[in-house]
């Protein structure tokens, strides 16, 4: 098994040494050059003098940076170490002769511990759909901004056949691996992975075919930083559970993303090739390794702990046994299919053996015959790399559309495509994700948001009607108490059958992935259709108040799936147990207002949620007759009622307004209903105006010549003297303040 290495990686102190040496830049001093590159070719110094003709202390003195050579014995150093002269005179890298490139597989423990497979890579099903999420997720996050231009990521699907297979295997030294692979195959059936690594190897060879997936991304940071020293290289290739994020706004926070790179490889298999946005060792392009997982084995008597990495055997490792990234050159990046298209920074993951097991149950399931089940049917591999392209634009269009937005001055963050070859020839040519197509009534919404053509109400068809909503931000710590209020942005317009799924509101925050898609329960049947947008934190403009506390705090309320806002650990520790009820109170507000805007507010004698509104009613006095010149009043007009998850009373309520120069202040009260004696009064926790007014001091102030106002207002918990479920309450409006909003 030649080339194929067993050893434990470098001590950390050789490493701490490396990094107080520094990175080798362009230019690197000749001494410290020369001594790597006499390691890497197996030399001494003795021997190196004795080809020059020189003395051994000749070259010392070079190595030791007393001196360096004259010009004309730079040809011959070339020489002795096989290389050109140019790489002698800029040092920028390494001379290629030497160790050639390998497979290095992670010994077994010493404790005799073994690992069954990366638990990190269960977090995700092998489904190109959420791969799709999370590595633009992953670009999203590496964006160079400085230059205003979006991040482009393009998937690439390729199904390799006959001699176009057999050539990559030879590049990606087949035969070192297949030992390892058949020792899992031997175990397959204690363990998952060795299972499906298994399934994966038989496709190959009994189909004759091998599918690659890879995922190239243009305008991003690319893999910086040392092969083991923290930065973005070691967190992606050697760390799990690591995540160097460049901004405030990712969405990344676990480091869990890059874990579906392997979960869809069926052979556990990814490589890599990055252009740096900033120089390593002095070079930029084609940076290049391969990452293996596989379960733990044991291969010629010798245990394997699971992952192998392919690349350069490093000299500065014990035996030069531990591999690193290497610099190839362009014949190779060609023959493992990582070339890019420009020198633009970025990274290409090579997903080798791809397979999507969620397109069975989407797909398939529905489609099988009589002669699918009784085996009669040729699967040539064409159906599921159409499959997985489907799927890919489907993923990209629904959970990016808003990064693929642009309007105004504000431009889109990201640009995505997918094409499919077989052997490369094109069998779907690149086709670029238009948000406009399969999302067209958010786009327009967004695109509104951005253009400040936004209006306050629904009047006509096309029109995109924008509410703030309040997010009420915690104290850190578990302190009690608001940091301030955060005010989201909501964007309803009508909905279109592209849009998929109608009456959803589509939340997301800075990097303008969706993060949350639902629905808004109790709408009336025979509402029109809407769609409706949420942007919060960034997303909601980074000027808006509380934008960049909002955004820290909904990203730790994301699960790993990033899906979804709600309790957490992450929620839990840096705030409070209770934390996540202020995003269901921002949930409820942001129902409350998509149904201002879509549905006419009920009258005080509608049916509509009769259990409930049984329990609520208006305090109205017998009408007395009125003289012309008797000065009118406010009055309660419409109510909606509900109880919330903790307990308190959610009331919305529409005021008429009589028509008047000024209207004095009123201040809603709400009451215990009760048999006899006085009416408890209970305290609000929070009045927000909705329109038509404005909340001061706990009393409403309306806008002069409005004819409506609508206000909304949480009940205090504690002033509760019984649970609501047991209470009927009575709700005033009397005149002038009556107190301090809670």
């Amino acid at each position: 098994m030649r080339g194929v290495k067993l050893a434990c990686p470098r001590p950390r102190a050789q490493r701490q040494r490396r990094r107080a040496g520094g990175h080798m830049e362009a230019g690197e001093e000749f001494g410290p050059w020369l001594a790597r590159q006499l390691k890497i070719a197996g030399k001494t110094q003795a021997e190196l003098a004795e080809e020059l003709g020189l003395t051994r202390a000749a070259v010392s003195a070079w190595i030791t940076k007393r001196s360096v050579p004259r010009a004309t014995v730079m040809g011959e150093i070339a020489k002795a170490l096989g290389t050109d002269l140019g790489t002698v005179h800029t040092r920028t890298t390494d001379t290629q002769a030497g160790l050639p490139v390998t497979w290095y597989h992670r010994p077994g423990y010493p404790d005799g511990g073994r690992d069954g497979g990366n638990a990190a890579a269960f977090a995700f099903d092998a489904d190109v759909q959420v791969l799709a999420r999370e590595t633009c997720q992953n670009s999203l996050d590496e964006r160079l901004v400085e230059n205003g231009r979006p991040v482009r990521v393009r998937y690439t699907i390729h199904e390799l056949t006959g001699e176009a297979l057999e050539a990559f295997r030879a590049a990606i030294l087949w035969d070192e691996l297949q030992p390892h692979y058949l020792a899992v195959s031997e175990s397959a059936a204690d363990q998952k992975v060795g299972r499906v690594v298994d399934a994966g190897v038989r496709d190959m060879f009994e189909k004759g075919r091998l599918i690659l997936l890879r995922v190239d991304d243009y305008n991003a940071s690319g893999l910086t930083g040392d092969d083991y020293d923290d930065g973005k290289f070691a967190a992606v290739v050697r760390r799990q559970l690591e995540s160097l994020k460049s901004g405030s706004g990712a969405g990344g926070s676990y480091g869990l993303g890059k874990a579906t790179l392997w979960a869809t490889s069926a052979l556990g298999m990814v490589l890599i090739n990055s252009t740096l946005s900033v120089p390593h060792e002095g070079r930029t392009e084609r940076r290049v390794i391969g990452r293996l997982e596989l379960p733990w084995r044991s291969v010629d008597g010798r245990e394997c702990a699971g992952p192998a990495w392919l690349g350069r055997p490093d000299p500065e490792t014990p035996g030069a046994e531990v591999v690193r990234s290497w610099w190839a050159d362009t014949e190779t990046v060609e023959r493992l299919h990582l070339t890019r298209d420009s020198d633009e920074p970025g990274t290409s993951f090579l997903i080798v053996g791809a397979h999507d097991v969620a397109s069975l149950a989407s797909d398939k399931a529905d489609s099988i015959t009589d002669d699918d089940e009784n085996g009669g049917s040729e699967d040539d591999g064409t159906r599921d790399i159409t499959v997985m392209h489907r799927r890919l634009v489907e993923a990209l269009g629904r959970d990016f559309w808003a990064a693929m937005t642009g309007g105004g001055s504000r431009l889109p963050l990201l640009e995505t495509s997918v094409r499919t070859l077989r052997n490369g020839e094109v069998v779907i040519p690149e086709e670029k994700v238009d948000p406009s197509v399969t999302q067209p009534s958010r786009t327009r919404a967004l695109r509104a948001f951005y253009e400040g053509t936004t209006v306050d109400r629904l009047t006509q068809a096309g029109q995109v009607a924008r509410r703030n909503v309040p997010l009420r931000l915690p104290l850190a710590g578990g302190r009690r108490g608001t940091l301030g209020i955060h005010q989201g942005v909501l964007l309803v317009t009508e909905a279109e059958d592209r849009d998929g799924v109608p009456n959803q509101v589509h939340s997301l925050r800075g990097n303008r992935m969706t993060v949350r898609k639902a629905g808004v329960s109790g709408l009336p049947l025979g509402v029109n259709n809407f769609q409706a947008v949420l942007l919060v934190g960034q997303a909601a403009g980074e000027s808006a108040p509380f934008a960049a506390e909002a955004e820290e705090f909904l990203r730790a309320a994301e699960p790993p799936e990033h899906d979804r806002w709600g309790q957490t650990e992450e929620l839990t520790l840096r705030w409070s147990h209770s934390a996540h009820y202020r995003i269901s109170r921002l949930t409820t507000e942001v129902n409350a207002a998509v149904k201002e805007l879509v549905v006419r507010p009920k009258s005080a004698g509608s049916q509509e949620n009769a259990k409930l509104r049984k329990k609520l009613t208006v305090q109205r006095k017998t009408a007395a007759p009125k003289r012309a010149s008797a000065p009118t009043l406010p009055e309660l007009d419409g109510l909606a009622a509900e109880i919330g998850a903790a307990g308190e009373w959610k009331i919305t309520a529409e005021v008429k307004l009589p028509r008047a120069e000024e209207l004095p202040a009123m201040s809603p009260v709400v009451l215990l209903d009760v048999r006899s004696g006085s009416r408890p009064k209970l305290d609000w926790a929070e009045l927000v105006a909705v329109e038509g007014c404005e909340v001061e001091g706990g009393a409403l102030r309306f806008t002069p010549h409005a004819r409506r106002a609508v206000f909304r207002g949480f009940t205090d918990v504690t002033s509760h003297p019984v649970r609501s479920e047991y209470t009927r309450l009575v709700l005033e409006l009397r005149a002038g303040a009556q107190g301090s909003e809670a």
